[in-house]
């Protein structure tokens, strides 16, 4: 399972547009081929900073199949005006896990 990680930063005063914007967008992103998840996290040290992880079963889901895509048409048309700056994103693989039994 690879992880796409993109950090958002919002326009102040625009994250309860662009929360919005998000669940809206979810549907996209949950029909795209390879898509498992989608999970969308705020910075309580910054609230104008989200995290949008998105588990994909190949970098090539995204990077290739969804970004080629209308739909990624679609979620930037939705969201893509209350970025403050281009989103950051990178991919992760979890190389290990610990939980509290």
């Amino acid at each position: 399972m690879i992880y796409e990680v993109a950090e958002i930063t919002v326009k102040p005063g625009e994250e309860a547009s662009f929360e919005d914007g998000v669940a809206r967008a979810a549907p996209l992103f949950l029909r795209a081929k390879g898509c498992h998840g989608l999970n969308l996290q705020r910075v309580v040290e910054d609230p104008s900073v989200y995290r949008l992880v998105v588990q994909w079963e190949t970098v090539e889901y995204h990077t290739v199949d969804f970004r080629d895509s209308d739909d990624f048409q679609e979620w930037r048309r939705l969201v893509g005006s209350f970025f403050a700056n281009p989103p950051v994103v990178t991919h992760t693989a979890v190389t290990a896990s610990y939980q509290v039994s």
